[in-house]
């Protein structure tokens, strides 16, 4: 019984490493030439297009504000979150971030974000206080 499990199970690993190896080429950033470049860029939307090339634009700013190691502001990682958020292919068209730093900035974004819509505004009550003596002496009788 066992002699014959083997060549399938054989079978089955080689057409899974096959698989594996499809999926790993499929998901490799492309390192194409300027002509297929080009022709990738005609399957794309003008607005993500130029979201694109904002995108790559403010990393070359962000060089050349400085010679050693790029410093980004508040406003540069807002800009290029909200420019990657716009490009489908924004993994490959980071040049100076990596992508997991760009998504940690997106969350820490996020987060003050919603911090910041959600703190109430303790300046400026509600409901004046004649209502709410009102509302309280009603509700007593």
């Amino acid at each position: 019984m066992q002699c014959m499990f083997s060549p399938i199970k054989q079978h089955v690993c080689l057409s899974f490493h096959v698989l594996q190896e499809r999926v790993l080429r499929w998901m490799k950033p492309m390192t194409t030439s300027l002509v297929l470049g080009t022709l990738a860029d005609l399957t794309k939307g003008k607005a993500e297009l130029l979201a694109e090339n904002a995108l790559l634009r403010h990393q070359l700013i962000i060089l050349q504000r400085q010679v050693k190691r790029p410093v980004y502001r508040k406003t540069d990682r807002l800009l290029l979150v909200l420019l990657a958020r716009m490009v489908r292919t924004w993994k490959q068209t980071l040049l100076l971030v990596q992508p997991e730093t760009l998504l940690r900035w997106h969350r820490e974004l996020f987060r003050v974000f919603w911090k910041h819509k959600s703190k109430t505004n303790a300046r400026k009550p509600r409901l004046s206080l004649e209502t709410i003596t009102l509302i309280k002496g009603n509700g007593s009788k």
